[in-house]
């Protein structure tokens, strides 16, 4: 329970910094979760990270697991509420506005500076987790393949997370 303060400033903070999407606060969350609080190893995280991408529903419900690591239930709970809750106050709150100033000229201006802002975090994301997941050619091949797969055909990424799987198994597993 000494944990639930240190779970809701984090995940409150990496709340407002999912411009772009979850991926965009992975540096973060990896910074905060890994070697600040000590909540999870870097190969822990992207583990869960991996599970969120083939679940349902937000690729991000994954930071639940890292509440229930820290503090139990109600340490997953306090994550929830953390995470979610402020971006959607935020959103909620810039949409009513951003409505009330459909007509002002600034308007366009704002949307232009804001995607080059989520595509740089977006990337920063990527490079983060690919610190931990390319240890080689073997991963290097396959982390291009996926990326070759999703410019150039329309495919459900889960598949591609659950070939990763199959691949892994036949790549990585060496039985003692």
């Amino acid at each position: 329970m000494k944990q639930i303060p240190a779970l809701i400033r984090v995940f409150s903070y990496l709340s407002l910094l999912t411009v772009g999407g979850g991926m965009a606060a992975f540096p973060e969350l990896k910074v905060l979760t890994v070697e600040v609080h000590h909540w999870l190893t870097f190969p822990q995280l992207i583990h869960l990270y991996s599970l969120g991408q083939l679940a349902p529903g937000p690729n991000m419900m994954m930071i639940v697991a890292i509440g229930d690591r820290a503090a139990g239930v109600a340490g997953a709970i306090v994550v929830l509420i953390a995470f979610f809750g402020p971006t959607a106050i935020l959103a909620f709150s810039v949409g009513r506005l951003w409505n009330r100033l459909a007509n002002c000229p600034w308007r366009d201006s704002i949307e232009k500076g804001f995607a080059p802002v989520a595509i740089g975090l977006l990337l920063a994301g990527c490079l983060s987790i690919a610190e931990g997941i390319i240890t080689g050619a073997t991963t290097a091949v396959i982390a291009l393949l996926v990326f070759v797969i999703l410019l150039r055909a329309k495919i459900n990424p889960a598949l591609l997370v659950l070939a990763g799987a199959v691949v892994g198994c036949f790549a990585f597993y060496h039985p003692h």
